[in-house]
């Protein structure tokens, strides 16, 4: 069985990388950054991008450098002192989930940037996926790719990308796409 979950995960993460290879954005957490708990690019979490932003305008909203928090070891930017402090009165509720990676990936056991122009808010939660293309992927089975990414989070989240990546390093109990 663990064979089979492995060629699954092969296959899956394959096409995934093909699909984001064809759309011309080949673009995933570096070995150097993947063993952090939250993506941070650029010396900030979610591309410098405001996480308030995504509930109160709805839409992806570069922050300010003059505008920034500490949170779970990543500084955040904000467009505004009003958005900063509402992150800092509750963070946990503006943080993007799995630190800010791919919550595709993270379902199939892997940690692949996360693109602040991907993004869905579900159950007041926000989540960013690699591209559109693998949004595209997670949106037909959100409540599955949530459970098997939520699962998955708890064994990856301190892990290289390129240690999971390799089969023979790689945790053997993850699950493997939507639960």
């Amino acid at each position: 069985m663990t064979n089979r979950k492995f060629n699954l995960r092969t296959a899956a993460l394959t096409l995934a990388i093909g699909v984001t290879a064809i759309g011309g954005i080949a673009s995933f957490a570096s070995p150097a950054i993947a063993a952090q708990e939250v993506n941070i690019v650029e010396g900030y979490a979610l591309h410098g991008y405001d996480p308030v932003a995504y509930f109160t305008v709805g839409s992806p909203t570069l922050g300010n450098s003059d505008f920034v928090a500490e949170y779970d070891g990543a500084k955040y930017r904000f467009a505004s002192a009003e958005n900063r402090d509402q992150f800092n009165a509750d963070p946990e509720k503006y943080a993007p989930q799995y630190g800010g990676f791919c919550a595709f990936g993270t379902a199939m056991g892997r940690k692949f940037d996360g693109d602040p122009t991907a993004w869905r808010i579900v159950d007041n939660k926000l989540y960013l996926n690699l591209n559109k293309e693998i949004q595209a992927r997670w949106l037909a089975d959100i409540p599955g790719f949530v459970r098997g990414a939520d699962h998955n989070w708890d064994i990856i989240r301190s892990i290289e990308d390129a240690k999971l990546a390799d089969e023979a390093m790689a945790p053997k109990n993850l699950t493997i796409g939507a639960q």
